[in-house]
Protein backbone atom coordinates (compact mmCIF):
# COMPACT_ATOMS: atom_id res chain seq x y z
CA UNK A 1 0.00 0.00 0.00
CA UNK A 2 1.20 3.51 -0.80
CA UNK A 3 2.14 5.38 2.38
CA UNK A 4 -0.20 8.15 3.45
CA UNK A 5 1.34 11.51 2.56
CA UNK A 6 1.17 13.59 5.76
CA UNK A 7 2.05 17.29 5.61
CA UNK A 8 3.02 18.81 8.96
CA UNK A 9 2.40 22.55 8.65
CA UNK A 10 4.27 24.89 11.01
CA UNK A 11 1.80 27.76 11.41
CA UNK A 12 3.89 30.37 13.21
CA UNK A 13 6.38 32.62 11.47
CA UNK A 14 7.42 34.62 14.54
CA UNK A 15 11.09 35.09 15.28
CA UNK A 16 12.07 32.91 18.25
CA UNK A 17 8.96 30.75 17.82
CA UNK A 18 8.40 27.44 19.56
CA UNK A 19 6.55 25.87 16.63
CA UNK A 20 9.61 24.52 14.87
CA UNK A 21 10.73 22.62 18.01
CA UNK A 22 7.23 21.29 18.61
CA UNK A 23 6.98 20.24 14.96
CA UNK A 24 10.36 18.43 15.08
CA UNK A 25 9.21 16.51 18.16
CA UNK A 26 5.94 15.56 16.46
CA UNK A 27 7.68 14.54 13.21
CA UNK A 28 10.05 12.31 15.22
CA UNK A 29 6.97 10.52 16.57
CA UNK A 30 5.27 10.28 13.15
CA UNK A 31 8.43 9.01 11.41
CA UNK A 32 8.19 5.84 13.49
CA UNK A 33 5.26 4.74 11.32
CA UNK A 34 6.26 3.05 8.05
CA UNK A 35 2.83 3.72 6.54
CA UNK A 36 3.36 7.50 6.67
CA UNK A 37 5.42 9.69 4.38
CA UNK A 38 5.93 12.91 6.36
CA UNK A 39 6.73 16.30 4.83
CA UNK A 40 7.29 19.45 6.86
CA UNK A 41 5.72 22.59 5.40
CA UNK A 42 7.18 25.54 7.30
CA UNK A 43 5.32 28.75 6.55
CA UNK A 44 8.49 30.62 7.47
CA UNK A 45 10.09 29.21 4.31
CA UNK A 46 7.56 30.90 2.01
CA UNK A 47 7.80 34.49 0.80
CA UNK A 48 4.08 35.21 0.80
CA UNK A 49 2.92 38.64 -0.41
CA UNK A 50 1.61 41.11 2.17
CA UNK A 51 -1.72 41.38 0.35
CA UNK A 52 -3.70 38.80 -1.60
CA UNK A 53 -2.36 38.92 -5.18
CA UNK A 54 -4.50 38.96 -8.33
CA UNK A 55 -2.26 36.18 -9.68
CA UNK A 56 -0.56 33.56 -7.48
CA UNK A 57 3.13 34.17 -6.82
CA UNK A 58 5.73 31.40 -7.03
CA UNK A 59 5.58 30.99 -3.22
CA UNK A 60 1.79 30.74 -3.25
CA UNK A 61 1.93 28.14 -6.06
CA UNK A 62 4.58 26.15 -4.17
CA UNK A 63 2.51 26.12 -0.98
CA UNK A 64 -0.70 25.17 -2.81
CA UNK A 65 1.25 22.38 -4.53
CA UNK A 66 2.32 20.96 -1.15
CA UNK A 67 -1.28 21.05 0.06
CA UNK A 68 -2.47 19.38 -3.14
CA UNK A 69 0.06 16.52 -2.84
CA UNK A 70 -0.80 15.71 0.78
CA UNK A 71 -3.39 13.12 1.81
CA UNK A 72 -3.64 14.44 5.38
CA UNK A 73 -2.40 17.33 7.48
CA UNK A 74 -1.23 18.13 10.96
CA UNK A 75 -1.27 21.84 11.71
CA UNK A 76 1.19 22.87 14.42
CA UNK A 77 -0.26 26.07 15.82
CA UNK A 78 0.37 28.39 18.71
CA UNK A 79 -2.39 30.22 20.47
CA UNK A 80 -1.96 33.97 20.22
CA UNK A 81 -4.63 36.01 22.02
CA UNK A 82 -7.07 33.06 22.04
CA UNK A 83 -6.69 32.47 18.30
CA UNK A 84 -4.27 31.19 15.69
CA UNK A 85 -1.67 33.32 13.86
CA UNK A 86 -2.50 35.51 10.89
CA UNK A 87 0.31 33.83 8.91
CA UNK A 88 -1.57 30.54 9.15
CA UNK A 89 -4.89 32.04 8.05
CA UNK A 90 -3.22 33.70 5.09
CA UNK A 91 -1.64 30.41 3.99
CA UNK A 92 -4.84 28.40 4.46
CA UNK A 93 -6.72 30.87 2.26
CA UNK A 94 -4.28 30.46 -0.64
CA UNK A 95 -5.54 26.91 -1.21
CA UNK A 96 -9.16 25.84 -1.57
CA UNK A 97 -9.92 22.68 -3.55
CA UNK A 98 -6.64 21.22 -2.32
CA UNK A 99 -7.99 20.93 1.26
CA UNK A 100 -11.25 19.24 0.29
CA UNK A 101 -12.08 15.76 1.55
CA UNK A 102 -8.81 15.44 3.46
CA UNK A 103 -8.34 15.05 7.22
CA UNK A 104 -6.69 17.67 9.40
CA UNK A 105 -5.28 17.10 12.87
CA UNK A 106 -3.81 19.61 15.28
CA UNK A 107 -0.78 19.92 17.51
CA UNK A 108 -1.27 23.09 19.50
CA UNK A 109 0.64 24.89 22.17
CA UNK A 110 0.07 27.77 24.52
CA UNK A 111 0.07 28.70 28.16
CA UNK A 112 -2.51 26.86 30.27
CA UNK A 113 -5.01 26.38 27.41
CA UNK A 114 -2.54 24.24 25.40
CA UNK A 115 -3.69 26.13 22.32
CA UNK A 116 -7.21 24.75 22.28
CA UNK A 117 -8.80 28.13 21.56
CA UNK A 118 -6.79 28.29 18.33
CA UNK A 119 -7.83 24.72 17.44
CA UNK A 120 -11.52 25.51 17.98
CA UNK A 121 -11.29 28.39 15.52
CA UNK A 122 -9.27 26.36 13.01
CA UNK A 123 -11.94 23.65 13.04
CA UNK A 124 -14.45 26.23 11.79
CA UNK A 125 -12.10 27.39 9.02
CA UNK A 126 -11.31 23.87 7.81
CA UNK A 127 -14.97 22.85 7.92
CA UNK A 128 -15.74 25.75 5.58
CA UNK A 129 -13.06 24.36 3.23
CA UNK A 130 -14.71 20.90 3.25
CA UNK A 131 -11.85 19.32 5.16
CA UNK A 132 -12.48 16.76 7.91
CA UNK A 133 -10.95 17.63 11.28
CA UNK A 134 -10.16 14.71 13.56
CA UNK A 135 -11.43 14.75 17.11
CA UNK A 136 -8.31 14.33 19.24
CA UNK A 137 -5.58 16.95 19.60
CA UNK A 138 -2.03 16.98 20.93
CA UNK A 139 -1.97 20.02 23.23
CA UNK A 140 1.22 21.28 24.85
CA UNK A 141 1.21 23.62 27.84
CA UNK A 142 4.28 25.83 27.50
CA UNK A 143 4.25 26.46 31.23
CA UNK A 144 5.62 22.89 31.46
CA UNK A 145 8.25 23.62 28.80
CA UNK A 146 8.80 21.64 25.61
CA UNK A 147 7.64 17.99 25.49
CA UNK A 148 9.63 16.62 28.44
CA UNK A 149 9.07 14.12 31.23
CA UNK A 150 6.74 13.63 33.04
CA UNK A 151 4.41 15.12 30.42
CA UNK A 152 6.04 13.42 27.45
CA UNK A 153 4.34 10.06 28.13
CA UNK A 154 0.87 11.61 27.88
CA UNK A 155 1.90 13.60 24.80
CA UNK A 156 3.19 10.43 23.11
CA UNK A 157 -0.12 8.70 23.87
CA UNK A 158 -2.05 11.69 22.50
CA UNK A 159 0.16 11.59 19.39
CA UNK A 160 -0.53 7.86 18.85
CA UNK A 161 -4.28 8.52 19.04
CA UNK A 162 -4.06 11.50 16.66
CA UNK A 163 -1.98 9.55 14.13
CA UNK A 164 -4.34 6.55 14.31
CA UNK A 165 -7.30 8.81 13.54
CA UNK A 166 -5.44 10.61 10.73
CA UNK A 167 -4.35 7.33 9.13
CA UNK A 168 -7.88 5.90 9.20
CA UNK A 169 -9.50 9.06 7.81
CA UNK A 170 -6.64 9.72 5.42
CA UNK A 171 -6.78 6.27 3.83
CA UNK A 172 -10.57 6.21 3.76
CA UNK A 173 -10.85 9.65 2.17
CA UNK A 174 -8.00 8.95 -0.28
CA UNK A 175 -9.81 5.81 -1.45
CA UNK A 176 -13.04 7.80 -1.66
CA UNK A 177 -11.49 10.58 -3.75
CA UNK A 178 -10.00 7.99 -6.11
CA UNK A 179 -13.35 6.20 -6.50
CA UNK A 180 -15.48 9.31 -6.81
CA UNK A 181 -14.46 12.96 -7.15
CA UNK A 182 -15.54 15.14 -4.23
CA UNK A 183 -18.47 17.46 -4.97
CA UNK A 184 -18.42 20.73 -3.04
Amino acid sequence: MTPLRLAVIIGSTREGRTGDRVARWFVDQADRHDDLSVTVVDLGDYDFPTSYPAEPTASVRAFVGEVGRADAFVVVTPEYNHSFPASLKQAIDYAYDEWQAKPVGFVSYGCRSTGLHAVDQLRTVFTALHAMTVRDVVGIDLLHGDPTPPHVDQLRQDTRVLLDQLRWWGLTLRDGREARPYVS
